[in-house]
């Protein structure tokens, strides 16, 4: 061995690791790729009904629903903004492309939720699984989206599910994290004097823990649901439909026509559901002391039901004879 091998020894020494990553994955796609294909069949089924329930209910139906949802959340402010931005998306031509990415982020959010709060409070809950989970969430979290599309492909194939896959992998992490945060930020005289009145750790779960840490947690989907959105653009380079497959071909085409109609749908959208996102967390605080079926639409029925409640074949007369019968049978 000479001077300059000794100086630089990594002209002759190396890791093969992109030879072991290749073979590794080679040998997972022959011996395990039917097992990862009938993996697509639940998220199939789950994408498909959004798709058709977003895809299926006329637009104005649509717009009419979002702006409920706003103004129960909010107020008829956010209602009128939500409203309008989904107006002008109709108005741009890219209603369906906007429903299907909708319905992809929806399938992404839905299933990353179910996946990652039991996850979240596993790590909060033991310090085994948080040093697991740990380097794993930092890992997903680092690596390049596009480097996830390589091995997706090969086991999922392309198309909307292979999509929806890659995006599960890439907005995962903050819902984990969060929940984590959340219970592990739930205060210490709390626990103690829930265990001191002999709760289990099933009642400490459920009764105090996941309550106190519900603002995180929902800051993490919410953060989920950023993050799936973002990954849309990327996954259209896997045969993924909606405006993601608008600013794709916009590019390829050099047609900064399409690609920006399809950028600033991306963009509504993102607003659309980060103001309902945003209302969701803080709805507490803004309607403190005031009951739900008091504010909102939900308000403009509040007096039939409380006039059904009360006449004499609802639930109040219901209830007044099954008092009057009980005071004659004594």
């Amino acid at each position: 061995m000479n001077a300059e091998d000794v100086l630089d020894p990594f002209k002759k020494w190396h890791i093969p690791f992109g030879e072991w990553v290749d073979s590794g994955l080679g040998w997972i796609v022959q011996e395990y790729r039917p097992f990862f294909q009938t993996l697509k069949w639940p998220i199939d089924k789950l994408l498909t009904a959004f798709d058709l329930a977003l895809n299926g209910i006329p637009p104005g139906v649509t717009i009419v629903c979002f702006g409920l949802v706003a103004w129960q959340l909010a107020g008829w402010r956010l209602a009128a903004q939500i409203v309008g931005l989904l107006v002008i998306i109709g108005f741009l031509g890219i209603w369906g492309e906007t429903m299907t990415t909708l319905s992809l982020v929806f399938t992404a959010v839905l299933v990353c939720t179910v996946i990652g709060i039991p996850l979240g409070v596993l790590a909060a809950r033991s310090d085994r699984a948080a040093a697991i989970c740990r380097p794993i969430l930092d890992t997903m979290q680092t690596i390049p989206s596009f480097v996830y599309l390589v091995p997706v492909v090969m086991l999922f194939g392309i198309g909307n599910v292979p999509g929806v896959i890659v995006t599960i992998i890439f907005a995962l992490p903050p819902v984990i994290r969060l929940t984590t945060l959340g219970i592990q930020q739930v205060s210490e005289e709390v626990v103690e004097a829930m265990r001191a009145f002999g709760a289990t750790n099933r009642q400490l779960l459920f009764k105090a823990q996941l309550p106190l840490a519900l603002p995180s947690i929902v800051a993490g989907v919410n953060q989920t649901l950023m993050m799936s959105l973002s990954m849309v653009v990327v996954a259209s380079m896997i045969a993924v439909g909606g405006l993601g497959q608008m600013v794709l071909r916009g590019i390829g085409r050099l047609d900064i026509g399409l690609a920006a109609t399809g950028g600033i749908g991306i963009v509504f959208l993102a607003v659309i559901l980060d103001r309902l996102a945003q209302a969701a967390m803080s709805r507490r605080r803004s309607f403190a002391g005031v009951a739900w079926h008091r504010r909102g639409p939900a308000a403009l029925f509040t007096p039939f039901f409380r006039n059904f409640q009360t006449s004499p074949a609802g639930y109040g007369g219901l209830n007044n004879g099954r008092q009057k019968l009980a005071m004659n049978n004594d």
